[in-house]
Formats: structure tokens, C-alpha cells, sequence
């Protein structure tokens, strides 16, 4: 999975896959081979080449975290190139159709409204378990929840459409 960061203003591009328990990052053209474990919600233990380290994150708004790593804060922005290219064609807006789409392979792990609710910009959607960590996935925009295509247990992948708020 390809996604663009932004590391304290600073473009990065990173690669992930996944190899069982292990993880295969590269980051900027360097790879690391690490293994990851969620002791408790927004706490990662990450283990690269014998040492052990304690991530923290915290996500501050849609898409944007707060993570603390080694006695160091970082602001990083995630964006998702496939994400970026749809958002960029897309005619939506306040006053179309905005689709919440998952950001990467996971597992649905809860549905937080049903079809025809009514939600607030920011209001949390759906909960998309990927790389041990869940993400809720946000309505974009205040509307009616038109289209809801996933149900929980359902696996999806990077660029499903998971609902639509209009």
C-alpha cells in the first residue's frame, strides 16, 4: 500500500506491506523489516532488528496524527495518492454526494449508523480494522447517509466505497 505523508511539513513517500505478523516498510527509498503489537488503543510496540520501541498515536483530525516516537513528536498528514486522484475528479462538494472510501485493506469491525441517518460533518461511520489499528472513517460532510455498502465481519479493500452521505 502506497501512501504519501507528511512528516512536519515534509512530503515522504511510504510503502507498507503486509508479511504475516511483520510489516516490510520503506520510506523513502530505505526498507525496514518490522514487527508491530497494540498493547492498548493507540499504543504500538514496534520491533526493528532486536530493539523495541513505544509508538504513540493520536489522530487529531481526519487524516492528520499526532504520534510520539523515542521522546519526540511528530505532526504527520496521511494521504493516499488514489485517494487524492479521485478527490481531485470528483464534482461532490457541500452540495453533492460525498463518498466515505477506506483508506486501506482491512476488516470492518463496526458500522456506526444505519442507511438514511442523518450525521454531522466529522461524525464517525464506519470502523475499519487495518495493520492492527482501527480507524473510524468520518462523514465528510453533514447530510443523509444514502448508500451504506458494508457490513461488520466484511473485509474491503483500499478504495472501497464504504457509504455515501448526500
Amino acid at each position: 500500500m502506497k501512501i504519501l505523508a507528511e512528516v512536519e511539513g515534509q512530503e515522504r513517500a511510504l510503502d507498507i506491506e503486509r508479511d504475516g505478523e511483520r510489516f516490510i516498510v520503506e520510506l523513502d527509498g530505505r526498507r525496514y523489516a518490522l514487527e508491530a503489537s497494540e498493547p492498548e488503543a493507540g499504543v504500538y510496540l514496534l520491533i526493528h532488528e532486536g530493539k523495541v520501541y513505544e509508538c504513540r498515536v493520536r489522530e487529531e483530525a481526519r487524516g492528520q496524527f499526532r504520534v510520539s516516537l523515542r521522546s519526540r513528536d511528530y505532526a504527520i498528514t496521511l494521504r493516499d495518492p488514489r485517494r487524492l486522484r479521485s478527490a481531485s475528479n470528483s464534482a461532490g462538494g457541500a452540495a453533492g454526494r460525498a463518498s466515505i472510501a477506506a483508506p486501506m485493506p482491512g476488516k470492518v469491525v463496526r458500522v456506526l449508523v444505519e442507511r438514511g441517518a442523518q450525521v454531522e460533518a466529522g461524525a464517525g461511520v464506519v470502523v475499519v480494522e487495518a495493520m492492527k489499528m482501527q480507524n473510524e472513517m468520518r462523514a465528510p460532510k453533514a447530510g443523509t447517509v444514502v448508500e451504506l455498502n458494508v457490513r461488520e465481519g466484511e473485509t474491503v479493500n483500499a478504495g472501497d466505497v464504504l457509504a455515501v452521505v448526500e
